[in-house]
């Protein structure tokens, strides 16, 4: 630095240099943090700062409160138990109907299968939720995950791509395509209301303005081939939703006449417009909340 520039100058040089130090360390993304993973079972990843943090308490329901859904969870919880016990296991996409229980049923059978683990003394599965918008740092946790002992069901919620989304480029490249690949101890779920992730009209308008119409289009659809595992969800008929509606009274010493609980919630679930587990819940806690009955 020259020695004849005067003090106000040199005070706003250093000024501009530490700025630009800031903005250059702020550019660089932190080093993940080594998780300790005997913490908790379950563990969100904040992509911000490269880290996991856990969930001591998860927000499940019961496997036995899932009606409706027998085959669904009997083919997640299979998959699930093979994966925990160090065998052969597939990405699964449990795809279909709002409210039905995809997201509940993965969260029962971590919960299932890590009840069985821990009472035959055997190390736990951990469960890891990565938001939606968080898929393009995808690689950056599996590099944590990688090198682990433990094995990780990493889970995505409610997964889907709109238009000009090209993050699904990293979920595609963790699943199958990367150099890589996927580690041994990591398997995949996710839930979506679309059984192929990406919206109708930005399939079909991949086609008619392609010169190839389905090699265009193939690239997107072969993401969902990536799932080894499709398990879609229906609506349910009203003998389903009422056989939630019962469980759920049940379960949480709701004493009702049935004939009064049958009809309530068939009308709460007409003003809804839907039948689900969702809508039931939405019932009992209704029904819990008039009788000053906590849940819990």
């Amino acid at each position: 630095m020259p020695k004849d520039l005067p003090d106000d100058a040199v005070a706003a040089l250093n000024h501009h240099l530490a700025r630009l130090v800031s903005l250059l360390e702020r550019s660089v993304p932190p080093l993940p943090v080594a998780p300790d993973f005997s913490a908790a079972d379950a563990f969100v990843w904040q992509a911000s700062a490269r880290a996991l943090q856990p969930v001591p308490q998860v927000n499940r329901v019961a496997m036995d409160l899932l009606k409706g859904i027998d085959r669904s969870r009997d083919i997640i919880t299979d998959n699930t138990e093979r994966f925990a016990a160090g065998l052969p296991a597939n990405n699964a996409l449990l795809w279909g109907a709002r409210g039905m229980g995809k997201s509940s049923l993965v969260k029962a059978a971590h919960a299932t299968v890590n009840e069985t683990r821990r009472a035959a003394g055997e190390r736990t599965l951990k469960l890891v939720e990565i938001h939606r918008e968080d898929i393009e740092t995808l690689p950056d946790l599996m590099t944590l995950l990688r090198p682990d002992p433990h094995r990780f069901i990493v889970f995505c919620d409610d997964l889907s791509f709109d238009h000009d989304d090209t993050s699904y480029k990293s979920l595609k490249a963790v699943l199958e395509g990367g150099i890589e690949g996927r580690p041994e101890n990591v398997l995949f779920y996710a839930t979506s209301n679309r059984r192929h992730l990406l919206p109708r009209d930005m399939m079909e308008n991949e086609r008619s303005t392609a010169i190839n119409p389905s090699e265009a289009v193939e690239e997107k659809v072969s993401l969902s081939d990536r799932f080894g595992l499709w398990v879609g969800f229906h609506k349910c008929s009203q003998d389903d939703y009422l056989d939630m509606v019962f469980a759920y009274a049940d379960r949480f010493g709701l004493t009702v006449p049935a004939e009064t609980l049958r009809a309530e919630s068939l009308e709460w679930s007409t003003t809804r417009g839907a039948r689900s587990g969702r809508v039931a819940w939405q019932y009992v806690q209704d029904l819990a909340g008039r009788l000053g009955v906590r849940l819990g």
